[in-house]
């Protein structure tokens, strides 16, 4: 089963407006530079969108703005110490997973 269009496009919309330094829920936070230098917490940042990510029984997604949301408040209280993340995060959107098996595939 392949993503469906949502999800596919979901992944490029936070895609593209992340690495271009143009995200709106990270106005006036100077995080670019994570990329050459903290590259694990860019990392992060996608795991919990995709761990967050939601779609119904369609493969339509049903909350886009909230994972972006809990996505960007990680980069945002990576920058700046004094940012509070609320809700805090839970153990189950923090969950790096390892790759697929790529043996012959």
């Amino acid at each position: 089963m392949k993503l469906s269009h949502d999800v596919s496009g979901a992944f490029r919309t936070f895609a593209y407006f992340m690495a271009s330094g143009s995200h709106y829920m990270l106005k006036d936070v100077e995080y670019l530079d994570l990329y050459g230098e903290e590259p694990s917490a860019i990392e992060m940042a996608f795991a919990i969108f995709a761990n967050v990510l939601e779609m119904d029984a369609q493969g339509q997604v049903v909350n886009f703005t909230h994972a972006q949301r809990r996505a960007t408040d990680y980069i945002k209280s990576y920058c700046d110490p004094a940012f509070v993340v609320s809700p805090p995060f839970e153990d189950w959107e923090l969950t790096l997973f390892g790759p697929p098996d790529t043996q012959g595939k």
